[in-house]
């Protein structure tokens, strides 16, 4: 059975506090793949969880330039975008194997387009636009470490998972 939790955000600030919990589970080597429509909040989670980690860098989306480091919270953050790549080779040319550094957490904007890619561990993020600035973010656990973090995430989670 897949581990997942749908929360509910009413806007950015939501948005950027579900990630900040997610920050709080999150170590070295963790790969999030995160998808949904443009515009449905993806670099806005991915600024709340640098910010909850420490970052101090502007976080901003990597669609022109690819690829965005964070060395600067408590993990280093590797930022992707494969929006604009026209195939999985692209993103291999690009060094993707160097990019799974266990001392890193890498997160892949439009994750789903390189699903063959992804590690047999990771955190699945789907964003679905429900109106306006809200949004439906569902977490769900990939392999065998992530379901006892979402079991962990879930009470800090509290005030915006759907039950």
């Amino acid at each position: 059975m897949t581990r997942r939790l749908e929360c509910r955000s009413r806007s950015p600030e939501d948005t950027r506090a579900i990630a900040a919990a997610v920050a709080g589970v999150l170590a070295p080597g963790d790969v999030l793949a995160l998808s949904g429509d443009l515009g449905a909040g993806k670099t806005c989670f991915v600024q709340g969880a640098a910010r909850a980690m420490g970052v101090t860098e502007h976080v901003s989306s990597p669609s022109f330039v690819l690829v965005r480091e964070y060395p600067s919270g408590r993990i280093p953050i590797l930022h992707i975008d494969v929006y604009r790549l026209a195939n999985l080779q692209e993103l291999v040319d690009l060094g993707y194997e160097e990019f799974l550094d266990p001392k890193q957490i890498v997160m892949i904007e439009w994750g789903d387009a390189v699903g063959p890619l992804l590690p047999a561990d990771y955190l699945q993020i789907e964003f679905h636009a429900l109106g306006d600035d809200e949004r439906m973010i569902e977490l769900i656990a990939n392999g065998p470490g992530w379901g006892a973090r979402l079991d962990r995430l879930a009470p800090s989670l509290n005030g915006f998972v759907e039950r």
